[in-house]
């Protein structure tokens, strides 16, 4: 830490344990507010559909709008908070978040939702990197940081379930604008709060913004999402398809000679070629290219063939919910103390392989309690033991100096894998549905059963790309952090 990033006050440092809390708990409601909107969205997507005129193609951009500019500019999102200040950075992130709320939730048009959801996503580009140097400003001490961080982690890790439950209450108490407009109370709590309990930084002025890499990486996960999200509308032939991808291809590969030669890179290359963070990051982007890809064809599975209210449909998920919670903080982290992280997460990808190619049984007449439960309880397992290794994985690989680019790149990792799963696997099952209704166009009823089938083709192949992850990660992922402490400990 440098004596720019230091609090600029022992008042703003908080003047007791309550203050520090108090501050934490607001850090921990905004990223609770970041994460809840990557998914709470996707349960009022069938009523939002007909309401602003969405299409069956275009639907799934109210979560991937969102999750792709959140995703692209969170390293410079990282490197304006250590610009301007950290809570400055925090300040402003969740006014503007407020206000693409408030226009996302008015929205008369899919024009306008659209727009809304991806200006969400570029303010809450501010507010995530801010959150985790905050804590780390906050509490010094090595067992409240500890402490801390593990509150937050349990927070962040909750906000997507979360977003899932309380979006479906909110659809069917309400109106489903109300998953738009209820970050505005939200919001005033952390305004307010993160004014008078949150501690300021000095912001580093020297400190250089990466603008043409934001840009050109940014442009070129566009391109990439685009044309793997149009190509059900269009088809993988279309010439603009085609295009779509080549230039994303190229602007990323730009991005990667231009970050190879910056001073003050947005994405030191380094941090990517190490082996054993490169395979931490690739299990973070594969486990969220895999649940929110799932999970979007699961909100439709249960609202629109099995007839769930929204409410039922995000009560549902709570099996998921609690399974991951209880998983992840009493039997990972014991674990990790027996087990190599590379073979903890391969074995956590596995099992959600398993989870995803159960719901390839689903039909028309499925059931919760028999074809839905089992899958989301094997998902809760298999997400509970992938994420305390993988950031314990990123962070013991990491150099010293690259620490706080490495969590961020774990953000990234999770917020890109989840735009490419939930346009990619909508691709997939739009394809596969509009292929059996050709092939099957009888029966009683052949729509309820081509949305089945493309549901259950895209698990398939998101079933495929775990087990995929899950050979990586065992061959990439050769750390030991136990052999660490052993070496420290003689």
């Amino acid at each position: 830490m440098t004596t720019t990033d230091a609090v600029t006050s022992p008042e703003q440092a908080g003047r007791g344990p309550s203050s520090r809390w108090t501050g934490l708990a607001v850090i921990s409601l905004a990223q609770l507010m970041v994460t809840l909107d990557s998914t709470i969205v996707a349960v009022a997507l069938p009523s939002a559909q007909q309401d602003v005129g969405l299409t069956d193609v275009t639907r799934q951009w109210a979560v991937t709008a969102y999750a792709l500019t959140f995703g692209g500019l969170l390293l410079l999102g990282g490197r304006i908070g250590d610009h301007i200040g950290r809570r400055r950075s925090l300040i402003i992130g969740v006014a503007g978040f407020a206000l693409a709320s408030a226009l996302g939730g008015a929205a008369g048009s899919a024009e306008t939702l659209l727009a809304a959801r991806a200006l969400q996503g570029v303010f809450a580009a501010l507010i995530a990197p801010a959150t985790l140097s905050l804590i780390s400003l906050t509490f010094l001490d090595p067992k409240e940081r500890a402490r801390a961080f593990g509150i937050f982690t349990a927070t962040s890790m909750s906000g997507g379930a979360t977003g899932l439950v309380l979006g479906g209450a909110l659809t069917t108490l309400l109106d489903w604008r109300w998953c738009l407009y209820v970050n505005l109370p939200i919001a005033a709590v952390i305004l307010i709060g993160g004014w008078l309990t949150v501690p300021g930084t000095d912001g580093r002025h020297d400190a250089k913004l990466d603008v043409p890499g934001a840009v050109l990486g940014t442009l070129g996960l566009l391109s990439l999402i685009y044309g793997l999200g149009e190509a059900a509308n269009l088809g993988w032939s279309s010439p603009v398809i085609i295009g779509a991808l080549l230039l994303g291809a190229l602007l990323l590969a730009t991005f990667a000679v231009v970050e190879s030669k910056v001073s003050a890179p947005l994405l030191p290359l380094r941090v990517l070629t190490n082996r054993n963070s490169g395979g931490a990051f690739l299990a973070m982007a594969v486990s969220a290219f895999c649940m929110l890809g799932m999970f979007l064809g699961m909100t439709y599975q249960l609202q629109s063939v099995m007839g769930y209210k929204p409410i039922q449909a995000g009560l549902a998920f709570l099996a998921y919910i609690v399974t991951a919670a209880i998983y992840s903080t009493q039997v990972a982290p014991k674990l990790l103390l027996r087990v190599r992280p590379g073979m903890m997460i391969s074995a956590g990808l596995v099992v959600s392989a398993v989870g995803l190619l159960l719901l390839t049984r689903l039909t028309p007449e499925s059931t919760y309690l028999v074809d839905i439960l089992p899958a989301l309880l094997l998902f809760g397992i298999g997400v509970g033991n992938i994420a305390v290794p993988i950031f314990s994985t990123a962070m013991s690989a990491a150099d010293t100096r690259d620490a706080g680019i490495v969590s961020a790149v774990v953000s990234t990792s999770q917020q890109i894998g989840g735009s490419i799963g939930t346009a990619l696997l909508n691709t997939v099952s739009t394809v596969a549905a509009a292929g059996y209704l050709l092939s099957n166009p009888t029966g009683a009823d052949p729509e309820a059963a081509a949305m089945v089938h493309g549901l259950a083709v895209a698990c398939a192949v998101a079933g495929g790309v775990a087990l995929l992850g899950a050979l990586a990660a065992r061959l990439l992922i050769v750390i030991d952090p136990r052999r660490k402490k052993e070496a420290a400990a003689g």
